[in-house]
């Protein structure tokens, strides 16, 4: 057998270490842990918080890009269903690194009713552990976090599909109030 040379072993830690690194700050809150504060401005400039909520249901959904063929979707969709969540006392936020007025655009341009909260500089997605992109390029990966009234997590959703995302939510929120899963 072979020996392999020093400098590959340390190309290999180094490599090793720097994966480990990106994935140590892309840890996400798991079930049961308490919800990373925030507080980010909406599409009206407005100024919202998770402390803002404490006491209520949050379904806190973070998607990549305003006016795209997916997020249009997943938001529509939540628009679709907004009257049942707020019958259940749930508030919807939508989040992407997309600015204000982006999300104004987005906002008017399909009638939705919840705040868009613009993450420009990243902090919260990433503190949520679910930044990604392509090189120079970020964007909030697809997934929502289900937040506790006692602002617990109480759902994690890392697989999403745009078109039933938020009848998904919605069916477990009734089954955590035990509602029933019937809409």
């Amino acid at each position: 057998m072979q020996a392999i040379p020093w400098h590959r072993w340390q190309l290999a830690a180094a490599a090793f270490l720097g994966l480990w690194v990106a994935m140590a700050a892309q840890a996400q809150p798991a079930v049961g842990d308490a919800a990373p504060a925030f507080r980010l401005q909406d599409q009206n400039g407005d100024w919202q918080s998770l402390a803002d909520r404490q006491g209520q249901w949050v379904v806190l959904y973070f998607y990549p890009k305003d006016q795209t063929p997916g997020c249009t979707t997943e938001a529509c969709s939540f628009r679709d269903n907004i009257f049942a969540f707020e019958a259940l006392g749930a508030a919807v936020l939508g989040v992407s690194l997309d600015d204000i007025a982006s999300h104004d655009e987005f906002a008017k341009k399909y009638s939705l009713p919840f705040p868009l909260l613009a993450d420009t500089d990243g902090k919260v997605t990433k503190r949520y552990g679910v930044m990604g992109g392509f090189g120079p390029v970020k964007l909030a990966k697809r997934q929502t976090f289900l937040i506790a009234p006692d602002g617990r997590i109480a759902r994690h959703y890392e697989k999403v599909d745009p078109e039933r995302h938020s009848a998904e939510v919605l069916a477990d929120l009734k089954a955590l109030l035990g509602t029933g899963q019937s809409s």
